[in-house]
């Protein structure tokens, strides 16, 4: 999709997915030999992935986890342990298969595609994708950390991204990330989105101490006092302006790939804090990409079920996980794995010999 302007993102429109396969795959589980409903939330996630994908019996085979990375010039701040270097090292081992998300993705059957939308080095990076937007976003406290042109071009690379891999055949695409100083940027879009202070959205990232910790929430706060994002009334345009001054460039593609899914109709898993600020941020922009994003686990940032909760989702695993690259979204398929497999291959009440459970009206 040509995204020339802002204009081009607020004005995009979603399908719903379709609930009448939901009401199909629902008569399905209530075939099975079990208690109605006992699979509780899982019953529901396959009746949402087939009523996005439009299919009774969902395409979980094919599936990608997309991480970008990117740095961020609030780590001029100090507000994060480790220096902006570890995001080219880590795109290194991500590139060559040896990171944490490649281990995983490996052993959960999902492919890995690491893509490098802003890291601040002019080195190739073999093995990951390049849609370098520009070498890291600036230091926001300073001025807006993307131009519009660099935004665009990142919401862009997302879209682009959902739209190829669903061509391909992709059933699921599941969203990562790795950027030192992401949860700063993270928290921040989400005290702007949710008018919530720094005091009870930010965490300690990657490990800070106490006095690391008070300085990043007193970043965040002065970000907050600079841009006033609170008197901009249309909440498109505040989410577009809250992304551009304070996000980061992997922020914005992971809503690109958010919108794409809405669009190419393939289910987005979201992972934590980092994913779930986008979502909010892109279902901000476009309403309706909600529907088309299924999340993970809870995460040990507590803006990560805030920004869920206030796009009516809720965490599926908990795990109290904060490894990142998107381990956790990826740690979902092989739960899922079951849960369809059982869907599938359940035996019913007719097997049994015995009468189905019936459903009572209230």
């Amino acid at each position: 999709m040509n995204t020339t302007s802002k204009y081009d993102i607020f004005s995009i429109q979603t399908d719903s997915p379709d609930l009448s396969v939901t009401a199909k795959i629902k008569a399905n589980w209530d075939r099975i030999a079990k208690p109605l409903d006992s699979l509780g939330d899982f019953e529901t996630l396959v009746c949402r992935i087939g009523a996005i994908q439009g299919r009774e019996y969902p395409d979980i085979a094919g599936r990608c986890a997309v991480i970008f990375c990117a740095d961020n010039g609030i780590t001029e701040e100090k507000v994060s342990q480790s220096g902006k270097e570890v995001t080219l090292t880590v795109a290194r081992a991500l590139g060559s298969g040896i990171s944490s998300a490649c281990t995983l993705g490996r052993l959960a059957g999902v492919e890995v595609i690491p893509v490098d939308i802003g890291i601040d080095t002019a080195e190739p990076i073999e093995g990951v994708r390049n849609e370098k937007v520009a070498r890291g976003t600036r230091n926001f406290l300073k001025g807006p950390a993307m131009s519009d042109e660099e935004l665009l071009a990142a919401i862009r690379c997302g879209i682009g991204i959902a739209g190829e891999l669903r061509q391909r055949g992709t059933g699921m695409i599941s969203m990562g990330e790795m950027g030192i100083g992401n949860t700063t940027t993270a928290t921040a879009v989400l005290c702007a989105a949710l008018g919530q202070n720094t005091d009870t959205l930010t965490g300690r990232g990657a490990g800070l101490d106490d006095a690391g910790l008070l300085r990043k929430k007193e970043v965040i706060r002065k970000a907050l006092d600079l841009y006033r994002f609170d008197e901009i009334e249309d909440p498109k345009e505040r989410a577009y302006q809250i992304l551009r001054c304070v996000g980061g460039l992997d922020i914005a593609g992971l809503a690109g790939l958010a919108i794409g899914g809405a669009l190419h109709h393939v289910p987005v898993v979201l992972d934590g804090v980092i994913s779930s600020a986008s979502a909010l941020i892109a279902a901000m922009m476009v309403p309706g990409v909600e529907d088309y994003l299924i999340p993970s686990h809870k995460g040990r940032e507590a803006g990560n079920n805030m920004a869920l909760a206030a796009i009516g989702l809720k965490p599926l695993i908990g795990g109290d996980m904060a490894l990142g690259e998107g381990t956790g979204a990826i740690m979902l398929f092989p739960l899922l794995d079951v849960v369809m497999g059982y869907y599938a291959n359940g035996y019913g009440f007719t097997d049994y010999g015995m009468e189905k459970y019936s459903r009572f009206k209230k």
